[in-house]
Order: structure tokens, then sequence, then C-alpha cells
């Protein structure tokens, strides 16, 4: 595609460097633009001032870290791999994972002691479900003959760090999958339990056992996961990794590091142009293990930064990721204020993550079925979050903070912005 005027914008071709492979034809990225339009110039980044202005699927926020501070419609829900395309190893898809999902702002002190730590969310485990998160972060410990969930202050949890038993989220997670018998969720525990079988234990009081994906039939070697129809109809619908090693043999709790690659955590996995493994992980390009985690998240968290953060430093890193793993994508995308965007945020990218490895479409709505690799079908709403049309996701909720500048970037970036009518830029570019 040659140089492109459309209105006062000029955007050269020149502009645009994608992923290896992953290059969108002339044709693809002119339906985008078009096909897209109804839905940004009537519901995304319209102007609003509480959340009942914004459609289903989206909530009203700002994002005073990119200089936006007028409140507009984002997007907070997630359109489902699986609803475009059907049947394929587990392995193939990308979710969004929530990092220290349990550690929500405002969530009142189940200790009677006003709690001194940092958050990572603001919405329920439940809400998180509903809005198409499919993987928790949750940190256990032993405290007051339990198990909580809780931030640490030198390995230890205090009644000033905690939050919340470990069994009230697990009843969240198991009314969800009871709820929503096609869903598969994944908890990945950052483990300090030491009480005998206290996992396990746990796991059952909370009426999880019969969803439990047992850690025999896991693939090892980088091998395929079953596809997520067989996981389904086995009921195999919710996949548990710890970080202590022993539990494997001693309560059939799969250790993360056997089966997952993952890049640094922290600000060290924020570092442009860079993704490095994690110490435990073995390097992201060795095929060691056929799940890979994609950590992107600062080591302390500040929700008006992250608005920023989803819009164009997360593009990047998928990008960095993709390229240091040795082409292979993100199975799972773990974020702190998943929600907090300037537009299509953490959503848009997986539906491109999703559209581009699963069909060679320049977003998943795009995908047909049984249709040949790149035949992209017209969406209309490109992105417009399936769940309106009566999907698992209900509610929104409305943020005075930030959301940040919509724009995605996973070899390219496509960015959108529509004036009434027409098209009034769009920018290919890293």
């Amino acid at each position: 595609m040659g140089d492109v005027q459309v209105g006062e914008v000029e955007v050269s071709s020149s502009s645009c460097i994608c992923m290896e492979n992953f290059l969108l034809s002339d044709d693809v990225q002119w339906a985008l633009a078009y096909t897209s339009l109804f839905w940004y110039v009537t519901q995304l980044l319209d102007s609003c001032s509480t959340a009942a202005d914004c459609s289903a699927g989206l909530y009203c926020g700002s994002c005073p870290a990119s200089g936006n501070t007028q409140p507009t419609c984002v997007r907070n829900q997630a359109n489902l791999p699986t609803s475009f395309v059907k049947g394929l190893p587990f392995n193939r898809y990308t979710w969004l994972v929530t990092h220290n999902s349990f550690s929500i702002v405002d969530e009142p002190s189940s200790t009677g002691v006003p709690r001194v730590t940092f958050y990572n969310q603001e919405d329920t485990v439940t809400n998180q479900l509903r809005n198409g998160v499919r993987g928790l972060m949750l940190d256990m410990y032993d405290f007051e003959n339990d198990i909580w969930l809780c931030h640490s202050f030198q390995g230890q949890c205090y009644n000033f760090t905690a939050f919340e038993p470990a069994i009230n989220t697990l009843k969240e997670v198991e009314a969800f999958l009871s709820q929503n018998p096609s869903e598969i969720v994944t908890i990945i525990i950052e483990d300090y339990v030491h009480a005998l079988k206290g996992l396990s234990k746990l796991f059952a009081d909370a009426g999880l056992v019969k969803f439990w994906y047992p850690v025999s039939e896991m693939p090892r070697n980088g091998m395929d996961w079953p596809s997520v129809t067989d996981m389904v109809a086995k009921n195999h619908r919710l996949l548990v990794f710890t970080s202590d090693a022993s539990k494997e043999a001693s309560e059939g709790i799969a250790f993360q590091w056997h089966y997952f690659l993952e890049n640094e955590a922290g600000d060290p996995g924020l570092l442009p142009g860079s993704c490095p493994n994690r110490k435990e992980s073995q390097p992201l390009n060795s095929r060691y293990a056929s799940l890979f985690l994609q950590n992107y998240f600062p080591t302390m968290p500040f929700g008006n930064e992250a608005c920023k953060e989803h819009s164009v430093g997360l593009a990047e890193m998928v990008d960095a990721c993709f390229r240091a793993a040795g082409n292979m994508m993100p199975n799972f995308i773990a974020v702190n204020f998943y929600m907090r965007s300037n537009g299509g945020g953490v959503f848009d990218i997986q539906d491109r993550i999703n559209g581009l490895s699963l069909c060679g479409c320049s977003t998943i709505t795009a995908c047909q079925a049984g249709a040949a690799t790149g035949a992209c079908k017209n969406t209309g709403s490109s992105n417009l979050p399936s769940t309106i049309t009566g999907g698992t996701y209900s509610g929104y909720v409305e943020l005075s903070g930030s959301v940040s500048l919509f724009q995605f970037s996973v070899g390219l970036v496509v960015q959108l912005v529509m004036a009434v009518g027409t098209v009034a830029f769009i920018v290919l570019n890293i």
C-alpha cells in the first residue's frame, strides 16, 4: 500500500514494521478501517459522564497519564476466542490473566485492621471472569489457621496485608464454572502454604475438584494440549498450577514451570525491546513447554499509569516477547488494572493476537469457521464484545481514574480514530 492521504493526516506505508509472517494485506487494512466504522463512531471513544452513557461492553473512564482528561467510552470486556474458532488445542489460544486478582481496590478488610499494602485490580473476581478474564494469579499463605490471599511483608502474611480466606475467591470460581459449562479457567498460585495437604483440601472444600484437570494428563515437553472441546466434554475445566515443586507429587497440583515458559515479571520485564525469561523458566525459545505466560506489569502498581501502559507499552512487549520466544505467541497475558486503557486496551491486543494466530486475520472477530487462513470476513463491528448478544459476561465498572491511548501493535499497530461518517486516519506501525 502506498502513502495514504486521508483528511489532514498523511501516513506512509514505510511506517509499517510488521511481525514476521503477520503482515496485513491492503484489503484487510482497509476492511478493518471501514467495517469498524459504525462501532467506533457511535460507541468507542465517545464522550461520557457515567457508565450508563456507554453501551454494553464499554465503561466510562479517562487517562490523565496520556493527557486525556475527558472521560470516554472504553472497552471492558473480552471476545472469547473459542466463540469464533472452535476445537483447537488449548495452547493455541491467548487468554487474559489478572495479576494478583484478589488484590482489589476498596476491598473491605477481613481482619478488622486497616490494610496497608498495594492493589492490582478494581473489580471482584466474579466480575473479572464475567468480563472475559480466564486466568487468575493468587498468592496463598498460611494465616490464622487457614489459607488466605495476601501480600507479604518479608515473606509473611500479616493482618495489615491480608485480603480474605482463599476459599471465598475459589467459591466465586466454582460458581462461575457451574454457571458457564463451556468455560475453562486457569489458576496460578504463588504458593507459601505449608499446611499438610492444605491446598488439596482447600480446593475440595470449595467444590472445585469436579472441574479439576488431572496433572497426570497434562502434556509435557512442548506437546499440544487437548482441544478445548475435549476438555469441556471431560469437564477438565480448571487448570491449577503451583510455584511449589513438591506439591505435584504430594497433592497432584501441577508445578508451574514444568508446563509454562514465562518472561520476567515486574520492572525487568518492561524494558523496551527486551523479553528475558524468568529465572525459574526455561529459555523462552526452548519449546520446553507449550504454554507461554507473558507478564506485563510494573513492580509497583499504579492504576493511573496502567491505561498508558496498556496502550503502547504492552503492544510493544508482545512483539518483543514473540521474537524472544522464537515466534511463539503468548497463551496468557498477565496485567494489573486490566480494564484501563484509552480504547481497546488489553482486549484489543488479545483479539488481534488470536486473530493472527488462529486464522491469519487482523482480529478474532474476522475469523470464519472452516475458512482458509487469511480468508477474513467483513465484521461490521470488528471488536465489539460478543457478549452484547448474550454471552457470559455482564455488568460494568465505572472508573474515575485513568484509561489509555487506543493503539495496537503485535508486529503491527492499527490505530483507528473515526470522524462522523469518515475515517479520520489510519496508522500502521510497530
